[in-house]
């Protein structure tokens, strides 16, 4: 069995969530779990740019057009935070293609607003540009 990339940052970074979340439950607006994660990835000491603006590239080249992801965590892991009553495969694809359209290889989506636990999932964008990904709901 293959070892999973970044396997001990995802780690620390959904514990870093489940800590927001075990405090707020969910219900509260997407704007407030993006500071509360902020203030709990600090207090972990896990480095990240909130609001990242990074640039997308075809065929090598860079486009105008930009992405603003809502964590940029440790330079290499896009996260996307939710506060959705659960995740849909729209949240998927559109993380898909952020890693796609950015070269990054590991993404997570993290949602606040599901009832009861937080809802995660990695995904990772292999060199041939599928993707795999492991979701939980914890």
């Amino acid at each position: 069995m293959t070892e999973l990339l970044l396997k001990e940052e995802v780690y620390a970074i959904v514990g870093a969530a489940m800590e927001v979340y075990n405090e707020l439950g969910h219900g509260f607006l997407e704007a407030v779990y993006q500071e509360a994660l902020e203030m709990e990835l600090t207090e972990h000491k896990i480095p990240f740019e909130s609001q990242k603006e990074l640039h997308i590239y075809y065929k090598g080249r860079r486009l105008k057009k930009t992405y603003t992801a809502d964590f940029l965590i440790i330079g290499k892991i896009i996260a996307e935070i939710k506060a959705l009553h659960c995740l849909t495969s729209a949240d998927e694809a559109q993380l898909l293609n952020y890693l796609k359209a950015t070269g990054l290889e590991v993404g997570l989506l993290l949602n606040f607003g599901a009832p009861g636990k937080l809802e995660w999932k990695r995904r990772v964008k292999t060199k041939g540009g599928s993707a795999n990904y492991a979701s939980e709901r914890e």
